[in-house]
């Protein structure tokens, strides 16, 4: 199964063979890729000023930025469902909708307005905050905001609102009994039901039943990515650390967060400097995007982590074609 890296110097196409993988071509060598998608017959890849196209397998990539009116993407994704729809989380914090795999572009406006009355923020921008994970089952959608919480849409995202238990107060500390951290880092669901969520954040790793109406702190730590297997809901590898980018590891449950072991066979973990900064399963290996711009990978069935790429070291995300 072919897939694509973003990387700060282009997009990295490359295949798996028999001896591991092999880059097979490169593409956008001039643009800084910070977040890519793919779908039968088009790669999104999304930069700070707009979204680039490709419907030849990424042979050639043109600007497709219509109805884009905040350019700065920072996570792209395909709804598993329909590969026609496309979306785009952007910084200030917004969510762009595609009914064409990418060619044209709507905003959800309510995003904006939370946005705009709950004055979201980053730390490290002056950007108004941003959506940086989306996450689907069916009707039901999810969405991380940094630093806002956790959005939910009942209607294959087409329309979004705040959670129940996400107030969307873009303050630090602990958040209320049975609410969300605030400074939502990514988002994950599970096959088994659209009710069964996952956040991981700057205030811990948070766990919900309920379709986000209340939550659990399952990890107290500094989080960025999670993988949900999915034919188990209580196994989880996550990537925590002691606060942002420091002493980052890799950890797994198979109770649903009620004890962790450490999962870090072949790394030199944990990392003084860096962290896991997204996971994506890829048949049956698990990438992982680290935020120092590594990518490393393992078997599944055995969790021997090993580096990928080698050539590549300032990886933003990857993306299955």
């Amino acid at each position: 199964m072919p897939i694509a890296l973003a990387t700060q110097t282009g997009i990295v196409l490359a295949t798996r063979e028999a001896s591991g993988w092999r880059e097979a071509a490169r593409a956008l060598p001039h643009e800084n890729i910070l977040a890519i998608a793919a779908t039968r017959g088009a790669i999104i890849a999304g930069t700070r000023a707009g979204i680039f196209r490709s419907t030849d397998s990424g042979a050639t990539f043109h600007a497709a930025n219509d109805g884009l009116t905040t350019r700065h993407i920072r996570w792209l994704t395909i709804h598993p469902d329909d590969s026609a729809r496309a979306f785009a989380g952007t910084e200030g914090a917004g969510i762009f909708i595609s009914r064409d795999a990418g060619a044209t572009w709507r905003e959800c406006p309510e995003v904006a307005r939370l946005r705009d009355l709950h004055r979201w923020s980053l730390p490290y921008s002056p950007g108004a905050g941003c959506v940086r994970g989306l996450a689907f089952n069916g009707a039901r959608a999810y969405a991380a905001v940094e630093v806002g919480g956790v959005l939910i849409s009942d209607d294959r995202g087409e329309t979004w609102r705040l959670a129940d238990g996400s107030d969307g107060k873009p303050r630090f500390g602990a958040p209320k009994k049975l609410f969300v951290h605030p400074d939502v880092h990514s988002i994950a669901t599970h096959p088994a039901s659209p009710d069964l969520v996952y956040a991981p954040s700057g205030g811990g790793f948070y766990r919900s039943r309920d379709g986000g109406k209340s939550w659990e702190l399952k990890y107290d730590c500094y989080c960025r990515a999670v993988w949900v297997d999915p034919q188990d809901a209580e196994h989880l590898i996550l990537g925590p650390a002691d606060n942002v980018d420091e002493q980052g590891r890799i950890e797994e449950t198979r109770d649903g967060g009620a004890t962790w072991r450490a999962a870090s066979n072949g790394l030199r973990a944990p990392w003084k400097r860096h962290m896991v900064e997204r996971f994506l399963q890829v048949d049956d290996e698990l990438f992982a995007v680290l935020s120092n711009g590594e990518l490393i990978a393992t078997p599944l069935a055995s969790l021997e982590w090993r580096g990928v790429f080698d050539d590549v070291k300032d990886a933003a995300a990857i993306a299955i074609l």
